[in-house]
């Protein structure tokens, strides 16, 4: 760990923000000291561009954001798509029927809108986590006329524990099953996963492996963390996040970000 680190991709909720979805006065301030540095700053998250973008904006952040796990790189200045993956239509289709089958909270991510045939929790949950336009819609089979960039399984957390392998099972080699949240189940495209977004990112920058950072919180941020320079976990982290990370940080609550920003990336800076 005694590399300058000049590139820091940081996941959102549950990384950057909590679950107010604000950013607090030190983790605001060591972004900008990191960028004004010169260090790269880079936001990977699950969250659809037009949901992401706006954190971007008020963190200053301006470089390509990874979006849907990976499955959407896309340059916030410019609007340039730089990367794109979704989920075949066949694929989509059998993750609908299973869904049904089983009796799961299926949400489809297509077009930057979700689509779904009921809300089985309050309207502000999915307005929060989401932050896209609803199509509540009768038969999801029937709706998704193009492929989605990826879906959610939404459940308790328990549920969720026996969802997760059942998925991985179930699309083993077809599609990269995460879990995102507590509550959430992704899946994803093959060539969408965070730690593959940033390695393209990092050499379009030119910046070596060896000089970068990461940080996140659960399971979709494994490979990004894993293929980092420097992986961080943070202390409210899964624990398979943290059993693979260099680095076990203060929790969100604790400006955890802050903590690395100013102990293991500013300060090498100042040397």
């Amino acid at each position: 760990m005694s590399a300058m680190y000049k590139l820091l991709a940081c996941d959102l909720d549950g990384t950057l923000m909590d679950e107010t979805f604000t950013f607090t006065p030190r983790v605001k301030r060591a972004v900008a000291q990191a960028i004004d540095r010169g260090v790269a700053v880079i936001i990977a998250t699950g969250r659809a561009y037009p949901s992401a973008l706006p954190f971007a904006q008020e963190l200053g952040v301006t470089l390509p954001l990874i979006c849907t796990q990976g499955g959407l790189v896309q340059d916030p200045l410019t609007g340039e798509v730089l990367h794109r993956a979704t989920i075949p239509l066949p694929l989509a289709h059998e993750v609908i029927a299973l869904s049904e089958g089983r009796g799961w909270h299926l949400t489809l991510h297509m077009d930057d809108q979700i689509y779904l045939t009921g809300l089985r929790h309050p309207r502000l949950l999915y307005d929060q986590m989401f932050s896209l336009p609803l199509r509540i819609v009768d038969d999801l089979s029937a709706a998704i006329t193009c492929p989605p960039a990826k879906f959610i399984v939404i459940a308790e957390s328990e549920q969720a524990d026996a969802i997760l392998p059942e998925l991985r099972e179930r699309f083993a080699g077809r599609l990269r099953v995460v879990r995102s949240h507590r509550n959430f189940i992704e899946g994803n495209p093959l060539d969408a996963s965070k730690g593959q977004a940033l390695t393209r990112l990092a050499a379009r920058l030119g910046i070596p492996q060896s000089h970068t950072a990461a940080i996140g919180d659960n399971d979709n941020d494994a490979d990004m963390v894993a293929w980092a320079g420097l992986g961080m976990a943070m202390g409210n982290a899964h624990p398979d996040l943290k059993a693979i990370a260099d680095l076990i940080l203060p929790p969100v609550a604790a400006d955890g970000v802050a903590v690395a920003i100013e102990k293991y990336i500013l300060a090498r800076l100042s040397r």
